[in-house]
């Protein structure tokens, strides 16, 4: 006879992270850099780490980073196809990188990118108060579930090889709690419905 809390029936499909930073020129204006940045624990297609990344630093193209094509490109199809169409184009290579981190998630964090050619700094801080995310695979016909640690900031700095991405943080509201357009989204896991 099972006994204690209830399990979620929903097949786990990814667990990690995936913070992200989103710069504007002005609150409502237009975004001028979107990063996707994942460190992935457990996944069909294994674990590892990639960088979404489009910016005016960059003329406003996209660029993927990873130490796992493999994941990547199944995490394109499942999961980014459905957050940001431009991030999910498999058409674009993927360049090879090494990801560390530093910092300290109440004062600041910075993730590094580093390539053959380019050193990639996202940094998040002033933070405001954690909460969790929770969007059940069944709510509304979706097709995925999302719960996430979000710690957002109120100020972040992308830079690529020393150059700074123009545009700011906007603050934005979810539900009732604070939240920006720049958080680290940690302990993040994705379902989705068996069957």
């Amino acid at each position: 006879m099972a006994t204690g809390n209830p399990t979620d029936p929903a097949e786990i499909r990814l667990t990690g992270e995936n913070s992200f930073i989103r710069l504007e020129q002005e609150e409502g204006g237009t975004e001028t850099t979107r990063t996707s940045h994942w460190r992935v624990l457990y996944s069909p297609a294994g674990a590892g780490h990639v960088l979404f990344l489009k910016s005016d630093l960059i003329d406003d193209e996209v660029r993927i980073y990873s130490d796992n094509i493999a994941m990547t490109r199944w995490l394109q199809g499942e999961i980014e196809s459905m957050l940001f169409d431009e991030f999910a184009d498999e058409s674009i290579p993927v360049i090879e990188a090494e990801f560390t981190k530093s910092g300290d998630s109440r004062a600041f964090w910075t993730e590094k990118i580093e390539s053959d050619e380019e050193i990639v700094l996202l940094t998040w801080y002033d933070f405001v108060e954690p909460f969790m995310l929770n969007n059940p695979a069944v709510a509304g016909g979706r097709t995925h579930g999302v719960y996430s640690c979000f710690i957002p900031a109120m100020r972040a700095q992308i830079t690529v090889n020393g150059d700074t991405a123009e545009g700011d943080v906007v603050k934005q509201m979810r539900g009732d709690k604070q939240s920006s357009s720049a958080c680290l989204a940690w302990s993040e896991t994705w379902v989705r419905p068996r069957g």
